[in-house]
């Protein structure tokens, strides 16, 4: 179909970091507007779902997927500074397909901040926007100016700002109204040219105690990074999707319920705005003692038990099946002790 190359029953194993063996009935790579938007033609000409898929940092995929995955490979940035807005900020501009934390470095390098509490999240810019990327106390909402997209039926282009996204904790209008219906290209961010430090969370004020130091921008960012990879599996080392769970936020008069279950237990949570109070999914998993537990080629990580693992190298066909069961596993262990719901955090792809 003119320079875009479609190809057939293309393995997806490596492309994500859930090492999950998974085949395209249809699959191409696209690196500009014009490609996804022939893509999108080709599907809807054939009458093919369309699967984006970008780092595959937060997916888990069927054995075999139907349709067309279209694999976005859109690169670049610029900067502006734009009309109306103090120079104390600049506005840049990202595709959809440059990895996350190589343009938080980017951005640091050239004294743009804001991003650092977000250092060495995997995946990429667009995926980054649809799950509203969140860490030590900075979500992506509260950089972003606006979207651009490509409507996957019509193949129209349009511009969304930050109300239009409906961000909340780890949730957007692409989760939800928005769902399936459109791709993200590019993306644009509001940062300082003025360092705004943020080192509020516990385990990063306390590494700023312990180091003795004056936090800066590219120190947060070094503090972020040591911290995430302390306690969370490198993908390229042990296949994972990061946080398996969302914490759950519940109401502050549940919480009674939470510390009586094991006789007024001290239950760590975090107050909301709204009243409301988040617990860590973490922290519930740990007390029904599933921490380090295997099941079959998957399980839980040992050091961190929000993470779910895969630890067959092969591209087992079962991997997917067995991680689900493992998390249904899970959810149903949370509830029936605590009565909380754990929802899983990354996309499901296919049928399973």
């Amino acid at each position: 179909m003119g320079d875009l190359q479609i190809e057939t029953k293309k393995s997806l194993l490596t492309m994500n970091t859930m090492a999950l063996a998974s085949t395209a009935e249809y699959f191409c790579s696209v690196s500009t507007v014009d490609e996804v938007q022939k893509a999108l033609s080709f599907a809807e000409k054939h009458n093919l779902a369309v699967t984006p898929l970008g780092a595959g940092s937060n997916v888990v995929l069927a054995s075999n997927l139907s349709g067309l995955v279209v694999h976005l490979g859109l690169k670049g940035w610029e900067s502006v500074v734009s009309q109306g807005v103090s120079t104390e900020y600049v506005d840049v501009t990202f595709a959809a397909g440059e990895n996350w934390h190589d343009m938080v470095l980017m951005c640091l390098d050239r004294g743009w901040y804001g991003l650092e509490n977000l250092s060495l999240i995997p995946g990429n810019m667009g995926a980054a926007a649809i799950q509203n990327i969140g860490a030590y106390g900075v979500e992506l909402s509260s950089r972003l100016v606006s979207l651009q997209v490509v409507d996957i039926h019509s193949g129209t282009c349009s511009e969304l700002d930050r109300e239009a996204c409906q961000f909340s904790y780890r949730d957007s209008v692409f989760k939800q109204s928005l769902k399936d219906k459109c791709i993200i290209t590019h993306l644009t961010l509001r940062l300082s040219t003025e360092p705004n430090i943020n080192i509020d969370y516990p385990a990063l004020n306390a590494y700023f105690v312990a180091l003795d130091k004056d936090p800066t921008p590219q120190l947060v960012s070094n503090a972020v990074c040591k911290i995430r990879r302390e306690k969370l599996p490198d993908p390229n080392e042990l296949a994972n999707v990061g946080s398996f769970f969302k914490n759950p936020v519940i109401a502050r008069s549940a919480l009674a319920h939470v510390q009586a279950v094991d006789g007024n237990v001290e239950v760590p949570f975090y107050p909301q705005t709204d009243g409301s109070v988040k617990v860590p999914a973490a922290w519930l998993i740990d007390q029904c003692q599933f921490r380090g537990v295997r099941r079959g080629n998957v399980g839980v990580h040992d050091k961190q038990a929000l993470v779910l693992v895969n630890y067959s190298n092969e591209g087992d066909n079962d991997s997917a099946r067995e991680v689900l069961a493992l998390a249904k596993e899970i959810q149903v262990a949370v509830k029936v002790r605590f009565g909380i719901v754990l929802e899983v955090e990354p996309r499901i792809y296919g049928s399973f």
